[in-house]
């Protein structure tokens, strides 16, 4: 079950690809729409720095593909000691509900981004999360040793 398991974080670690190249894809030809209404760039600018400069709807993807960079830190290693002791079928589904949520997340974000929805996606995604990361840790506490024997 190691590769089932390991499975949702690899389609994660490609939607936040996608998203990354979404950001892109929207955002410099939103700045060169601006042309020379572009304020010059300042030594080591960073995106956060086209808030109030581009639209909110291209600022949008960047907002997502940040989210993508902040909370699956967790995700990634509570997948991996699953994965590692074994995962169940119960946790294989956690994953896979974590990053069908995220993916829902993302689009909302991009495309829509009315809060309360947000919100409750987050609250979502958050408590499965959670789930995932107690199980991990009880898979790991309570591990018999003598069965690696």
């Amino acid at each position: 079950m190691q590769a089932q398991m390991l499975a949702p974080a690899a389609v994660l670690v490609l939607w936040s690809m996608v998203m990354l190249f979404w950001t892109a894809g929207t955002r410099f030809p939103a700045i060169a729409k601006l042309g020379k209404n572009m304020p010059p760039a300042k030594p080591g600018v960073r995106g956060q720095d086209l808030e109030g400069i581009l639209p909110a709807k291209v600022m949008w993807k960047s907002h997502n593909f940040t989210h993508l960079m902040e909370q699956p830190t967790v995700f990634y290693p509570a997948v991996i000691i699953l994965a590692i002791v074994g995962a169940s079928a119960t946790d294989i589904l956690l994953a896979w509900s974590y990053v069908g949520l995220r993916i829902i997340h993302s689009l909302w974000q991009a495309l829509v981004n009315r809060i309360p929805v947000r919100i409750a996606i987050f609250a979502l995604y958050s408590i499965v999360l959670t789930i995932l990361a107690i199980r991990a840790v009880m898979a790991t506490l309570f591990a018999d040793p003598g069965a690696l024997a």
